[in-house]
């Protein structure tokens, strides 16, 4: 069976510890590529179909919003053939406690039952908050794992910690 690095991740302006700062790659695709290098995974982006404003303000005024509204936004595509994967690192960006919706519409979509589902996330301070039991109540069957929560503005730097998770060795 095949490991599969899934992830949100969002470009343009992001919130560093305290000010805003306009990126080309997100953080957690990044962090996203990194894992499926050290692991030999294949790699998807969870991409909305109407994707969030390119500034951070607006941004956040829109996620809050789906999340109040407990919305799955439309996805542009999804894997061919998630049965292929028995393994799954499922990336995303910590908006307001828990993850994009664009992540609840992708977990959704599939029966993990039976798969290891490796939660990591970016954050500015929150850490996974609650997405490691989100993702247990949406994949029941799944055997979710300890996460990995990683300050984004230190991704550049982050490596250590990242390589001995996924041997976990913490």
């Amino acid at each position: 069976m095949k490991k599969l690095v899934a992830y949100y991740s969002r470009a343009d302006e992001n919130y560093f510890g305290g000010s805003k700062k306009y990126i080309s790659v997100g953080n957690t695709e990044k962090i996203a590529k990194r894992i499926a290098s050290l692991t030999g995974s294949d790699l998807f982006k969870i991409e909305q179909k109407i994707p969030y404003a390119k500034d951070y303000d607006t941004c956040i005024i829109q996620a809050k919003k789906d999340l109040q509204m407990n919305a799955r936004p439309e996805l542009i595509a999804l894997p061919n053939n998630m049965e292929q994967y028995d393994e799954i690192y499922l990336g995303f960006p910590n908006y307001w406690g828990t993850m994009p919706m664009a992540v609840y519409t992708f977990l959704n979509k599939f029966n993990f039952s039976g798969k290891t589902i490796y939660p990591f996330c970016t954050h500015e301070g929150s850490g996974l908050s609650s997405t490691e039991r989100d993702i247990a109540d949406i994949t029941q069957g799944a055997n979710v794992l300890k996460g990995i929560a990683i300050v984004g503005s230190l991704v550049d730097k982050e490596n250590e910690e990242l390589e001995r998770w996924i041997k976990n060795e913490i």
